[in-house]
């Protein structure tokens, strides 16, 4: 997706007037972002120049203004110029995080007590908690619905003074919040200013709503705030209908994609809404973006993270992609060099560095974790990244306490940080305070529902408590987020085993076969049976449960196929792999046994396979035994021969050795 000169020069202009009006509304993230992206697009080579040329060099014509920027509407020109100076004085009093004195230069505490007196009894319907009858009353009132008509401003004006009401609530809110973790911390905590700012944009909106829907003259930004208000408050479908008329009207606004983002929580949910998005760039990296949130890492998806890397080959958000998209392949040193080079290219950036400290906590590199976490303190020590990256190390250290110490530092900063609820949550298990971290998992899935870590902790910590049909439920839900996860369905498999469901859990299990990997990936977790990569062969524990199943269900033919593909892990050998696929997908019956191209890990491609381990010893006894039931001494002498050799159950194999000779000797006489 190669752009030419004069493309190029379009984008940059678009991101430049993006930063200035993001900035202009106080949208100091979706500016940052921007402005990140705006210098990652190559310039011209300017080597020719002096070195101190920066310092004298004359702006180019056609850069925005510093302070503001125009309005191709006359009639908001005419507003914006007649409120500079309360502009002004409000934006400064936002910066300097005073949000009720920035909403009152424009929006004093009269005008929206009186929005909220006289809009309740014009339609209940507004009242309701949820914000379902508000949102399908929004899209039919009239012009006449709401009494008061709200005040003449420019919605530029409008929007800060709005947006700074909702960042009061939000300070509220984190202060009215107990003690994370806290006896009387219920996580129920609410803005109280959501309900006002509603109101206010409901009225705003029917004076100048069409009958064909359209609202006049508008220009997104209000459609933002007013779909990030209604997301809060759990509407989640209206919610969506108004961030994709915002992005309709001004595209350049990433916050309002990230709302998108947080309000997607399935692949048929993004390629549902899709068709309905401007097809501009920003929509191409909103895709990219939102697919790696859903955990997706398929070749499309890293063609389309090259194609926007040949536009923007320095953006360190497109390199944090790509070092994401290598970590949810679970191709860690991948993604440990990706991380490498980012902290080389920007080392005092923070953002989405607590994702590198997990990987680095499942290669055990505890020098290089070590260097992070005195990194980010360096930097800031008070930023939720660097909390969770400290409290990563200490967890590798084994110092669980320290560990949740930082997580709930970490919380106590930003309570919608995912990845410290969820890494906490594994600490509580470490310490075996069940009870906090199902708390804190169910936190973890409040705030993202397709954290598939959280559901897989909830999952492990219920099976601890042998309530297996809890442990079930959510171990379903995590494999439903992570259908190629080996992992997943192993624990389905094994939970299923527990209850006695030996059916359904081989079918699982055959699932896990069949997926791409082994790895362990609990987000760093310690707890819980890490996985090992096993390059082209199966994991012999799973070929050894689905064989002790087998053999619970007397089915003595299946049992020992599978006892045998587990032995045959030791040597990786490529024929008994072979057919093992073709036992695999003998199970007609299984529903979760799909098609996919080039899936499962049958096929040895190296030919090196696990060695000697527990679980192919077990087998071997196995087998053996069975080699004694069925009259087939020469088989078992030298399965038992081999026991001994490999030093695992040994006294167990001498005693089968002699048993054998017995037999044998017996036989010899007869």
């Amino acid at each position: 997706m190669p752009l030419n000169e004069r493309e190029t020069a379009d984008l940059r202009a678009a991101l430049q007037v993006a930063v200035v009006k993001c900035s202009e509304r106080c949208l100091y993230q979706s500016a940052k972002w921007a402005a990140e992206l705006l210098t990652a697009i190559p310039t011209p080579d300017i080597s020719s120049e002096p070195e101190d040329s920066q310092m004298t060099e004359v702006p180019l014509e056609g850069l925005p203004p510093i302070v503001v920027t125009g309005n191709i509407d006359p009639d908001e020109a005419q507003m914006e110029a007649r409120e500079i100076n309360q502009y002004l004085l409000a934006k400064s009093f936002f910066d300097c995080r005073e949000y009720d004195r920035c909403a009152a230069v424009f929006l004093p505490d009269t005008v929206l007590s009186g929005i909220l007196s006289t809009a309740a009894p014009k339609n209940p319907n507004i009242s309701t908690p949820k914000g379902k009858g508000r949102g399908k009353a929004s899209s039919t009132r009239t012009s006449s619905a709401v009494g008061p008509k709200t005040p003449r401003l420019s919605q530029k004006s409008l929007f800060l003074a709005l947006y700074a009401k909702f960042m009061s609530g939000e300070k509220k809110k984190d202060e009215d919040s107990e003690m994370v973790m806290g006896p009387h911390d219920g996580g129920n905590t609410i803005n109280k200013q959501l309900v006002t700012i509603a109101r206010f944009l409901e009225g705003w909106f029917a004076e100048r709503t069409t009958e064909n829907g359209d609202v006049i003259g508008s220009q997104g930004w209000l459609e933002y705030l007013y779909g990030m208000v209604l997301a809060k408050d759990k509407n989640e479908e209206e919610a969506m209908r108004w961030l994709i008329r915002s992005v309709h009207l001004y595209s350049f606004n990433w916050g309002c994609w990230l709302e998108m983002t947080s309000l997607i929580s399935r692949v048929e949910d993004l390629n549902r809404i899709s068709p309905h998005l401007p097809q501009n760039i920003l929509s191409f990296i909103f895709h990219l973006h939102t697919s790696l949130e859903l955990y997706q890492s398929t070749p499309s998806l890293s063609n389309s993270l090259n194609q926007l890397l040949s536009i923007f080959p320095t953006s360190p958000f497109l390199l944090t992609c790509l070092a994401l998209l290598a970590y949810h392949t679970k191709d860690f040193v991948t993604a440990d060099a990706h991380f490498s080079n980012l902290l080389a290219l920007h080392p005092h950036r923070l953002d989405s560095l607590d994702h590198y400290s997990n990987i680095l906590y499942v290669m055990n590199l505890r020098p290089k974790l070590s260097f992070l976490a005195h990194l980010c303190s360096s930097v800031d020590k008070f930023r939720p990244e660097s909390c969770v990256v400290i409290g990563n190390y200490y967890s590798l250290l084994s110092s669980h306490e320290k560990a949740v110490q930082y997580f709930r530092r970490a919380l106590t900063l930003d309570r919608s940080c995912l990845s410290a609820w969820t890494l906490m949550g594994h600490e509580y298990v470490e310490l075996k305070n069940t009870h906090a971290a199902i708390e804190s998992y169910r936190r973890a899935v409040d705030v993202n529902r397709r954290d598939y870590r959280a559901w897989y902790g909830l999952g492990q910590t219920y099976e601890v408590l042998e309530m297996h049909a809890y442990a079930l439920w959510y171990y379903k839900r995590a494999a439903g987020l992570r259908p190629w996860d080996g992992k997943m369905w192993m624990a389905v498999g094994s939970c299923l085993q527990k209850m006695g469901r030996d059916l359904e859990g081989i079918k699982a299990l055959k699932r896990a076969l069949l997926a791409d990997s082994y790895y362990d990936a609990g987000a760093g977790s310690s707890f819980g049976s890490g996985g090992r990569e096993r390059g082209g062969t199966m994991d012999p524990e799973i070929l050894l449960q689905i064989a002790g199943m087998y053999e619970r269900l007397e089915d003595d033919a299946e049992a020992r196929a599978y006892m045998e593909m587990c032995v045959a892990q030791e040597e990786g050998a490529a024929d008994n792999l072979e057919a093992s696929v073709i036992n695999i997908h003998a199970d007609s019956q299984s529903s979760d046994d799909e098609s996919r191209p080039g899936a499962g890990t049958g096929a040895a491609d190296s030919g090196a396979g696990t060695g000697v381990t527990a679980a192919t010893s077990r087998a071997r006894m196995w087998l053996a035994k069975y080699a004694m039931r069925t009259g087939d001494y020469t088989r078992a002498m030298q399965l038992a021969t081999e026991l001994c050799q490999d030093g695992v159950e040994v006294e167990e194999a001498k005693a089968l050795v002699r048993e054998v000779r017995v037999r044998l000797e017996g036989g010899g006489d007869q």
